[in-house]
């Protein structure tokens, strides 16, 4: 596949420092005159992209087939051959996805606040672009599309570093994202795909400080704990989606059942998909509930009072309330109150998403309000954890630590701010 001018030029060295060096500087200046094109010219330039994606679309598709095969020779595991799978319905979706954050409303030079200092000086916080950010992340090919689109929207360049597995088909969709870019006038070397899969590039990229503005993993569990224990350059980071759903004794068993089947089902491999479900000791269908789980095919493993309910259930072990099963697999516990349920989470919830199915407005208030998680839901699958559904547009990441962003981060999530004071020849006493 084509790879940028710098690429072609630093992609022979055995030095990853030094790799990542190279990539890293022209990327800082491909974001300098990024960022200096109107807000228009970026939006035109993300719409060519789009028509790049579809165009290109059978040698994606063979890319993708190549990863496939590969995938299912090594044998990996089935919620990761679907986050690697596309199809044309998947890939048009990517397409429609960069233009949609082509026509995202632009952060970048929005004010924040302003004020009027007594002296009169005239104060204004203003969003900027971060500068580069480097992405890490696993599977999803499509992540190599909306994490360039949603960088070059907010006018950052990006430095893309995709897992092996997914190696063909990140190549692919790159190539037909820069040729559309370079078409609207934004530098190839704005938005980069590491030319090597060596592991030691993503220690490079981590050891990156003052060349790289912002770390981004997108991954599993053991992906996420490397970054945030190595990295010497900041991490927006979410780790793994224990996400749960708590149904409550005043639930609408005809809801509480729809709702437990599409958080869980709809799509296994997702982090947002629901790990855990809590079942309350007064809810009045709780063996209907389980029933229609695992009659849907999923495994239930459960306590001993949800055990009691279905002989198909298995012993839950002290792990499984603390695992992401990313497949048709599912933690079941029965619990007496919302006080246990709100216990049960602080417990165990990786503070990605959790969610309460009641029609009693007191106890979802309450869940709202205590539960301390990214994101909090209210008579909702989990599935809607994703920032497409927020209606931010193609998504580089749910955060679920406590700074800078959290929960679904788009567009403003890859901005940060600075201050513009504006004066009349006013000296300090």
């Amino acid at each position: 596949m084509t790879q940028t001018a710098t690429q072609q030029k630093n992609s022979e060295t055995h030095d990853p420092a030094e790799l990542i060096g190279a990539l890293a500087r022209a990327a800082r200046l491909a974001q300098r005159q990024l960022a200096a094109m109107t807000s228009e010219a970026r939006a035109a330039a993300l719409h060519l992209a789009a028509d790049r994606l579809e165009a290109s679309a059978p040698a994606i598709l063979t890319a993708n087939a190549k990863d496939i095969a590969a995938g299912e020779a090594r044998g990996i595991a089935r919620a990761m051959l679907d986050r690697l799978a596309l199809d044309e319905a998947r890939l048009a979706g990517i397409a429609a996805a960069v233009r949609a954050v082509a026509d995202l409303p632009d952060p970048v030079g929005e004010v924040i606040d302003t004020a009027e200092r007594p002296n009169g000086l005239h104060l204004q916080r203003i969003r900027v672009p971060i500068g580069t950010i480097g992405i890490i992340y696993e599977s999803r090919p499509n992540v190599t599309a909306d994490a360039a689109a949603l960088c070059v929207r907010a006018g950052n360049a990006a430095l893309l570093r995709g897992g092996s597995e997914a190696v063909h088909s990140n190549r692919a969709i790159h190539a037909a994202l820069v040729a559309g870019l370079e078409d609207g006038g934004v530098p190839a070397d704005a938005v980069q795909l590491l030319p090597t899969q060596d592991r030691a590039a993503v220690g490079a990229m981590l050891a990156a400080s003052g060349l790289i503005d912002m770390i981004v993993p997108r991954g599993g569990k053991s992906l996420v704990a490397r970054v945030q224990a190595d990295a010497r350059v900041p991490v927006l980071a979410h780790l793994d989606g224990i996400c749960h759903t708590y149904v409550h004794a005043a639930a609408d068993p005809e809801m509480a059942q729809a709702i437990a089947l599409n958080a869980k089902l709809r799509r296994t491999g997702i982090c947002g998909a629901m790990e855990t479900l809590l079942i309350d000791a007064n809810f009045p269908e709780s063996e209907k509930l389980v029933a229609a789980l695992i009659d849907k095919g999923c495994e239930v493993r459960g306590d001993d009072r949800i055990r009691a309910l279905d002989q198909r259930v298995t012993p839950a072990s002290a792990n499984d309330w603390d695992t992401e099963y990313l497949d048709a697999v599912l933690s079941v516990a029965m619990v007496d109150d919302l006080d246990a349920a709100l216990a049960h989470v602080a417990r165990h919830s990786s503070g990605h998403t959790d969610a309460i199915v009641t029609s009693d407005e007191d106890v979802a208030e309450r869940f709202l309000t205590q539960v301390d998680s990214a994101i909090v839901m209210h008579n909702a699958s989990s599935q809607f954890a994703d920032g497409g559904e927020f209606g931010l547009g193609a998504e580089i990441g749910i955060a679920t630590g406590r700074l800078h962003a959290r929960g679904p981060v788009a567009l403003e999530g890859l901005t940060t701010y600075k201050w513009q004071v504006r004066g009349a020849g006013q000296v300090r006493p």
